[in-house]
């Protein structure tokens, strides 16, 4: 069952959203080559706290960090640690926040100082993805017009999108239904309707949209070993269309 959600439950999203886009600024500026993924941690972790707010990922089925770091080949849920930040690599940053009982959910992919021309595509293409995903959730519209802009903008760029993750319904818990693939066939699945909010979340690879889990259980990686690129919102169907909550106003 999809939770349709009030508009005062809506407004403690928008709420929580706020706080992770403060957090993604604040993200941007420190990423540079030679911090390591664990000071990112840090700056996420001492950020949340400061607005009286939690991570939505530290402790979430034993995830041991506050926002997740993954570097190049890495899809999602990669660890903070040790890892120096280098010269164009690529790092996708995946956070999420709990404030006031309600969760917000996003990410977003940098370039690490100059990047391959390919990446920046790659990174261009998966946040145009995001954007036509976006432009779907219009009560009226289906659950897989949102999959298929999301296929279609990945695919005639070149690149793939992952299968096995998807996007998700989202609000007093961080995973509700309905799950959301990022690859569908249009005019398809259930109706869209005012006071639904999503998280989307395109995940581009470069390569092939096969992957794998390394042995931490949590770090998931393209099975070719080609740059991988991720974005994500959380975004509430409104009744002039879509709003990204987590997006800075």
């Amino acid at each position: 069952m999809i939770i349709l959600k009030s508009t005062k439950e809506i407004e403690k999203m928008r709420r929580s959203g706020q706080i992770a886009a403060q957090l993604s600024q604040k993200l941007i500026e420190k990423v540079k080559p030679g911090v390591t993924t664990k000071e990112l941690d840090r700056v996420a972790s001492t950020l949340i706290k400061m607005h009286k707010a939690r991570s939505a990922f530290l402790g979430f089925r034993g995830f041991p960090a506050s926002i997740c770091t993954s570097v190049n080949d890495q899809i999602v849920h990669g660890i903070p640690g040790s890892y120096r930040l280098r010269e164009g690599d690529i790092i996708s940053l995946d956070f999420g926040v709990i404030h006031q009982g309600y969760y917000s959910d996003m990410a977003i992919t940098l370039p690490v100082g100059n990047i391959s021309e390919d990446a920046r595509r790659l990174i261009a293409v998966t946040k145009s993805a995001l954007v036509s995903g976006i432009s779907q959730m219009v009560a009226g519209n289906r659950l897989y017009d949102i999959s298929s802009a999301i296929q279609e903008c990945a695919e005639s760029n070149g690149f793939s999108v992952v299968r096995d993750l998807v996007g998700h319904g989202i609000g007093q818990k961080m995973h509700e239904e309905p799950q959301i693939p990022n690859f569908g066939k249009k005019s398809t699945g259930p109706y869209l309707k005012e006071g639904m909010v999503f998280a989307l979340e395109p995940m581009v690879n470069m390569g092939e949209y096969e992957i794998e889990t390394l042995d931490d259980n949590w770090t998931v990686v393209t099975a070719d070993g080609s740059l991988s690129c991720h974005f994500e919102h959380t975004v509430a169907i409104m009744d002039n269309g879509p709003e990204i909550l987590t997006e800075l106003h």
